[in-house]
């Protein structure tokens, strides 16, 4: 017996089935291929997901019956299949997702006789040869006779004939479902299953005006359908919200104040429903975008911040990050709830050509909201926090700066009874900020850091030459205006028992 390693086999080649076979077959990827789609509605959710409604018109034999669906989902959960036809039950479902490939005929083979036809590259002339396909793994082996031969991918001309179609191996997804039906006829069935593979994100395009604090934003509906099925003309709502929620939620860094306005949507329990005014075919590998939102001349602003964490030296200047802020709400806003997505600004150059300045991702936004994204750091405005100086005092000077006492009658209603020594610092923040820019700008600087469990919340901020907003128990908000091409120092001093 003998080993040696013959002409590449051309997987692609034809194989010897019924002329009816071919004639029902479509190619998912082409929205122009035939199709037993019937009447399809397409749910599609943020996450991924989608719910797929097909109503086909069919005949059902009386009694116990075999009926197939060819095209739904590739990716379709089986086990979310729910099947109505009147004078029907459903008695058992199979899903042959196993498609009609080169390679899957290759391996349904394995164990039968194939042809193998081999084409004299000089002459033409065709040698036909029947073989046994012994195995796929890594490569085709094959058994002519009493030799044994590898086929390997060279270039020379080798085509495969197959007698016939393996069982369950389909051109299309297919779903077959065993009926028991009280009466024949024609009549429409209906499937509705979930799918993963077909998902949507909503993308925003802001062109933003500087001199007018101004912005115009369009917003678009992307579509994506990776499910390995074309949906034909299919009839599409979009639902804007989290069907099913993560133990663990994303932080909100865009939503400065959700807002507390109605959009004028359709909506569905907790979700906002988003149809598509027409019906759409929704090809298979490919992205489509529907515009849903045009606004333009909203206000807006820019906006520039920093952060400082607690006793926080900082051995060099960092930037300030740059933002948009801006409005959803009816009056003097979009407009509009604003399902999650990416928000990409522009701005126009001295030419006058809109150019990307940044992007930042939303979550789902109600009406009426207040956003503020990032869109990078600035080029020219800069803090630097430093601990200028930090000193131990007693505890008598720190209940000097206490701004109240509680009193009834001229007598002392609490008294603490001090357990254990404990340590108060006086400390002075400095934080120097710089512009670079032909115009002053206002930085938000953050200070954070300052609730430090329940035993040091006591703390004074004794002075500082820009008055604070405290916005919680942890941090303390200053709005500082940096004159142009200048510098500007601020400090503010602490009382603590940390």
């Amino acid at each position: 017996m003998t080993i040696r390693t013959s002409f590449a086999v051309l997987l692609a080649a034809t194989a010897a089935m019924p002329v009816s076979s071919f004639a029902q077959q479509s190619d998912a990827s082409d929205p122009t291929a035939a199709t037993a789609q019937g009447d399809i509605a397409v749910t599609i959710y943020q996450d991924g997901n989608a719910l797929v409604q097909d109503v086909r018109q069919l005949d059902i034999r009386n009694g116990r019956s075999r009926i197939e669906f060819p095209d739904v989902s590739a990716q379709i959960r089986p086990e979310t299949l729910s099947f109505s036809a009147e004078g029907t039950a459903i008695v058992e479902q199979n899903f042959d997702f196993d498609l009609l490939t080169p390679s899957k005929l290759m391996e349904k083979a394995i164990g039968q006789t194939v042809t193998l036809i081999r084409t004299n590259p000089a002459t033409g002339q065709e040698v036909r040869e029947r073989a046994e396909v012994l195995s796929t793994a890594g490569g085709v082996v094959v058994r002519f006779g009493n030799r044994i031969e590898v086929l390997r991918d060279d270039g020379l001309p080798v085509r495969v004939v197959f007698d016939e179609v393996p069982p369950n191996l389909r051109a299309r997804p297919t779903l077959s479902v065993t009926l028991e039906s009280n009466r024949s006829g024609r009549r429409p069935a209906s499937i509705r299953y979930l799918t993963p593979g077909l998902g949507w994100d909503a993308d925003y395009v802001a062109l933003y005006d500087e001199n007018t604090g101004a912005i115009d934003m369009q917003g678009w509906v992307t579509l994506t359908n990776n499910t390995g099925t074309t949906f034909h003309d299919a009839d599409t709502l979009l639902v804007a919200g989290n069907p099913s929620r993560s133990v663990q939620q994303r932080t909100r860094r865009d939503m400065v104040r959700p807002g507390t306005e109605t959009a004028d949507r359709e909506r569905l329990g907790d979700f906002y429903l988003y149809p598509l005014d027409e019906r759409t075919t929704i090809a298979n590998a490919q992205t489509k975008q529907v515009s849903f939102l045009d606004a333009q001349g909203v206000p807006a602003q820019k906006v520039y911040s920093v952060g400082a964490g607690w006793l926080q030296s900082d051995d060099d200047f960092r930037p300030a990050a740059t933002a948009i802020s801006f409005s959803s709400s009816r009056d003097g806003g979009l407009g509009d709830a604003l399902p999650a997505g990416t928000v990409r600004f522009y701005q126009r150059d001295a030419q006058g050509n809109p150019q990307y300045i940044g992007e930042n991702r939303i979550g789902h936004t109600p009406m009426g909201s207040t956003l503020s994204l990032t869109t990078g750091d600035a080029f020219d405005v800069f803090m630097k926090a430093e601990v200028e100086k930090r000193e131990t005092i007693s505890s008598g000077e720190y209940e000097r700066t206490a701004r109240y006492r509680v009193l009834e009658d001229d007598e002392i209603v609490r008294e603490v009874q001090v357990d254990r020594e404990i340590d108060y610092y006086r400390t002075t923040m400095r934080y120097t900020f710089t512009n670079a820019r032909p115009e002053p700008v206002t930085v938000v600087m953050h200070q954070v850091g300052l609730d430090r469990y329940w035993w040091a919340r006591d703390f004074r901020v004794v002075s500082e030459d820009v008055e604070g907003e405290q916005v919680n128990a942890d941090r303390r908000v200053y709005r500082v205006t940096v004159p142009a091409n200048g510098e500007r120092v601020m400090r503010v001093t602490y009382e603590t028992k940390f």
